[in-house]
């Protein structure tokens, strides 16, 4: 049974909705936020990968990571929850969701997203890394300001071209969109 919606208030219940399944992963994520899981995500994943980028790129630093924590002899970061980049994604698994894509097109584009994000977190931990050992206020600038501006904008781009690459896999079946006459 299709669903009638004014064309005008479309737009509002898909926000409503993505707050809602943003508001439902934040909340789930908090929930989980000092479970094995996490920990390995921080850890293993994120703390480890970071890590050796950074060896990769400076080997003579010999960072190391311990825990949640990038360190080599000239000083490191300490990668806390949020900084693993899980808000972000979650922030295109909504968009994703609320998307006018087909189901596969949504499930893959939330799969090569994840990674895209992984990957543009890393460079954020890396650039953090070698701004602390630079300077402090350096490093609270770009961890505070640029960082996330840049995490987000990015990540919004790439929601916008999957979405126009995409599109043609549009799926309105169960939405009737009726135009309302006003006199």
């Amino acid at each position: 049974m299709p669903i009638t919606l004014q064309k005008s208030t479309y737009p509002i219940v898909q926000v409503i909705v993505f707050f809602i399944i943003y508001t439902l992963l934040l909340w789930l994520w908090g929930w989980a936020r000092n479970s094995a899981f996490a920990h390995f995500l921080i850890e293993d994943v994120t703390v480890k990968t970071a890590v050796g980028f950074v060896n990769l790129i400076s080997p003579t630093f010999n960072s190391i990571a311990h825990g949640t924590h990038m360190t080599s002899s000239a000083g490191g970061i300490n990668v806390v929850n949020g900084c693993e980049g899980v808000e972000v994604m979650f922030l295109l698994i909504a968009a994703m969701i609320i998307s006018p894509l087909s189901v596969r097109a949504k499930i893959v584009g939330i799969l090569v997203g994840l990674i895209y994000i992984f990957f543009l977190n890393q460079v954020r931990l890396v650039v953090m890394f070698y701004a602390v050992r630079e300077n402090k206020q350096l490093f609270e600038l770009v961890h505070g300001t640029i960082a996330p501006i840049i995490l987000v904008a990015l990540t919004g781009f790439f929601l916008a071209l999957w979405i126009s690459s995409f599109g043609n896999s549009i799926n309105t079946s169960n939405v009737k969109v009726s135009h309302a006459v006003s006199d």
